[in-house]
């Protein structure tokens, strides 16, 4: 049965939800080891025009039926929201009912596999805002698993550097231990997003913090291995991992296991 539901499904396909300026289309663009903005589509499979597509982004707006497809990897399908912090109510229940409709729907090749919730560095002194509670509160994503993106980490240099300088350390100093600073706030912003989101009515099932997305060598191994070890069917994981560009050994680990 496995065997023939994984022979329909085309795709990989994954909703990316977060405030806006959070770094979703960077991310996306090194999954897909690509510098061009991606393709969309509507619902219906018909492509949107370069036009349309530049206005609404330039306007922030994104149509969470749309389907994101960049051309050097067309195996991953993605999905996107406005910020979230700016929604509406509206909003947020027509990205409930998406998300509702497409965990579960009879189209194999519609269903969402994979949701990534992006909460940027850039805003550490509120990484768990109302808008945040509010989805793992209200948002019951069923099988689909929910990955928390700690995303633009690399911010976190710059206030371990002006911590270490009111610590009465030198610029000099304070630039040598910048990186180990930034390490230890990182890991304390992790541990503090976990507690909070895991008293949750649905937690996520797992966290991933992300630096230097915007260097375009940057790989995203732990991203795909973070994804595939909190998918529930081994045949979603396979999936995954063939489409995934970032590692031919993660291909080969994969295979090894199984």
């Amino acid at each position: 049965m496995a065997a023939e539901y994984m022979k329909n499904i085309k795709r990989f396909r994954i909703l990316v939800l977060g405030r806006a300026n959070a770094g979703k289309t960077t991310i996306l663009q090194r999954v897909c080891n690509s510098t061009d903005k991606p393709e969309i589509f509507d619902g219906n499979g018909n492509k949107i025009e370069d036009v349309v597509v530049q206005g609404t982004l330039t306007r922030g707006y994104h149509d969470i039926k749309h389907e994101l497809v960049f051309k050097s990897n067309p195996g991953f399908v993605f999905h996107d929201t406005c910020g979230f912090e700016a929604g509406s109510a509206q909003q947020f229940d027509q990205m409930k009912n998406f998300v509702v409709d497409h965990a579960a729907t009879t189209k194999v090749n519609e269903r969402i596999h994979a949701i990534w919730f992006c909460i940027p560095m850039t805003d550490s002194h509120r990484t768990v805002t109302a808008a945040e509670w509010k989805f793992f509160n209200e948002c019951h994503t069923g099988h689909v698993p929910v990955i928390v993106l700690l995303t633009k980490a690399d911010a976190l240099y710059l206030t371990a550097v002006r911590e270490l300088l009111d610590g009465g350390l030198t610029i000099a100093e304070a630039k040598e231990r910048a990186g180990g600073k930034q390490r230890e706030l990182l890991e304390k912003w992790l541990a503090h997003i976990k507690i909070k989101l895991n008293e949750s009515k649905f937690p996520p099932r797992g966290y991933v913090a992300l630096q230097k997305m915007h260097q375009e060598n940057t790989d995203c191994i732990v991203l795909m291995q973070s994804t595939a070890n909190v998918m529930n069917e081994e045949y979603l994981q396979k999936l995954l991992i063939s489409t995934q560009q970032s590692s031919v050994l993660l291909c080969i680990e994969y295979a090894v296991r199984k």
